[in-house]
């Protein structure tokens, strides 16, 4: 490998400030340390047997989680390297919802492979083609490798299949039952026709302080964290009218001053804001309103008439949920306090308050058509005829329950994993082995390739397919066994010629990792476990971490400008008189 030597100062092409770096030394190795740096991060999280992170961010905010995802959005990564692996890791979370740290510790394991090729004197062109090349065999493996598929979308059972595996990476030992929670949810908010038109953000989670996970339940409707604001607390069959603007009388824009001459006048002063209000609220209640949805203030005077008229009134104070509110209802959200036409108006079967814990909820939902048949004639009269006419969304809540909100935001980002989880599997429906037993088959097969490839590629997809064994490594050393021995018991597995027509044993491409063993490594048949992935998230983050390997393989130089701006402004200290 040829040295760089130092030339003499010539003339100075950037102004002063610029760094400019070049060769392998100060670039491409550079580069590969701050990814394996990177990697080393998030690496133990990797897994059931992941260790929780305790991050604090730049505004001081507390997360204590393992989910790959949240610590690196949450880390200020500035190394230009690491941000193309971070960038790649976030592009894998939008795409399929889950995967980010595999993306993370596969491109950095391809990069560390890379580093030992470039020592034997490979150029970084000779490896990205035979990285290329290797990924193309992966591929094309990986699609070999399906072992089972979701066949009915109506049926919990067959969703929980990917669901499981998932949620276990997050909240290992509570798979079971957050799973049948999550399956039950996507179920009821599954389009009827087709599939793949399924939106996962019908599916909500709301956390309430206090209990046991095991309390957690899934509601069908819509569920606020907080009780109306009227005294009267539910109704049914009622017609709803969303606001966006604030239920309150308006404000001048100028500030003005009020010249009252006599105590008449004093006590006349508000009474025409006080009648234009009751005028507003009964041409409501003259209209059929029942219920009131307010995304902005709702003002004491609104309140104290809502009241006269025995009509619902409900605060939702994010846009968001809004939204969500008037999918639920059918409705359009008013910008204007008014009567709204029956194309804006909104309508639900059942507003009602109930109470989780020490806190009062509101639920908003329309019946199911099971409930319709079931209840009675004189329910069923009093429902209006344009009920059914309503186009209404299937959104599903899912409550959850827990003793801190750091255990609750864990278990809702479990949740967010199974969901996405589903979302990926309406685009390609198969799955493939979990438990590493897909990697390590697919490192079989890209080695066989290489082995079938001439000339210097084949050193690069070898080191690809070496590559492909982090996975099993990292799961053995979070498990706590020795990973060199659980790799080698891995490898003769899956290199174990066929007896007959069936696999004898503990043998075949199924053959994973079983993370319940104490001391020894111990192998699972990863199908008979019913320990699935979805094949989709694999092929993006094996596809994602390829290319964004490539990319930093392929940076032979790096020029930095000067830090634009002043110096930092000191940290604000709190008033002296605060302190104790």
């Amino acid at each position: 490998m040829a040295l760089r030597v130092p030339q003499s100062a010539g003339p100075q092409l950037f102004k002063e400030g610029y760094k400019n770096l070049q060769g392998l030394e100060e670039v491409i190795f550079r580069n590969i340390q701050a990814t394996k740096e990177m990697s080393e991060i998030t690496r133990t999280s990797f897994g059931p047997n992941g260790r929780n992170k305790m991050v604090v961010n730049h505004l001081e905010k507390l997360f204590v989680t393992n989910d790959a995802a949240t610590i690196i959005r949450e880390l200020e990564v500035v190394h230009p390297a690491a941000k193309l692996i971070v960038m790649a890791s976030q592009q894998q979370e939008a795409e399929a919802g889950d995967g980010t740290n595999y993306v993370i510790i596969f491109a950095s394991e391809l990069l560390q492979r890379a580093e030992a090729l470039l020592r034997m004197g490979l150029h970084p062109s000779e490896i990205a083609r035979g990285y290329e090349l290797a990924l193309d065999a992966a591929l094309e493996a990986l699609e070999t490798l399906a072992a089972d598929t979701v066949a009915d979308w109506r049926n919990p059972d067959e969703l929980l299949k990917a669901i499981r595996t998932a949620i276990a990476s997050k909240q290992y030992g509570q798979e079971d039952m957050l799973g049948s929670l999550v399956a039950q949810a996507v179920v009821a908010a599954m389009p009827a026709s087709d599939h793949t038109r399924f939106n996962v953000d019908n599916v909500r989670v709301v956390k309430v302080l206090g209990g046991a996970l095991a309390q957690s339940k899934v509601v069908h409707g819509m569920v606020f964290p907080r009780s109306p604001e009227t005294v009267c607390r539910s109704a049914q069959f009622a017609k709803v009218a969303v606001f966006a603007c604030p239920v309150d009388m308006g404000q001048t824009e100028t500030k003005g001053t009020v010249l009252l001459h006599n105590a008449s006048e004093m006590l006349d002063y508000t009474k025409g804001e006080e009648a234009q209000m009751e005028v507003a609220i009964r041409e409501l209640h003259e209209a059929g309103v029942k219920a009131l949805v307010c995304g902005s203030g709702l003002g004491d005077l609104a309140i104290h008439y809502l009241n006269r008229y025995d009509m619902v009134a409900v605060k939702c104070p994010s846009k968001f949920e809004l939204r969500r509110v008037c999918r639920v209802l059918g409705a359009n959200p008013l910008a204007r306090l008014g009567v709204p036409t029956p194309e804006e108006m909104g309508y639900c079967d059942e507003l009602r308050t109930d109470e989780i814990g020490g806190d009062r909820v509101t639920v908003i939902r329309q019946w199911t058509s099971a409930e319709l048949k079931a209840s009675s004639d004189k329910e069923t009269a009093r429902r209006p005829a344009f009920a059914d006419r309503i186009v209404r969304s299937p959104l599903v809540t899912v409550v959850l329950r827990g003793a801190t909100q750091n255990a609750l935001d864990d278990a809702e980002r479990a949740v967010d994993d199974g969901v996405n989880v589903v979302k990926a599997l309406t685009k390609d429906a198969r799955l493939v082995p979990g438990a590493c037993a897909a990697e390590m088959e697919l490192a079989r097969l890209v080695h066989e390739a290489a082995d079938r490839t001439a000339g210097l590629n084949q050193h690069a997809m070898k080191a690809f397919a070496q590559a492909m064994e982090v996975f099993a490594r990292t799961l053995g050393d979070n498990v706590g066994v020795d990973s060199t021995a659980l790799v080698a018991k891995l490898i003769a597995a899956h290199h174990k010629k066929q007896a007959g027509d069936a696999f004898v044993g503990l043998t075949g491409p199924t053959i994973g990792i079983d993370v319940d063993c104490e001391h020894e490594p111990r192998l699972v048949d990863a199908l008979k476990a019913r320990i699935l992935d979805p094949l989709a998230v694999k092929q993006w983050a094996i596809r994602y971490a390829t290319q964004a390997a490539l990319t930093v393989l392929q940076v032979d130089q790096i020029v930095m400008a000067k830090t634009a701006g002043g110096p930092k402004l000191p940290k604000q200290q709190g008033h002296w008189d605060d302190q104790d």
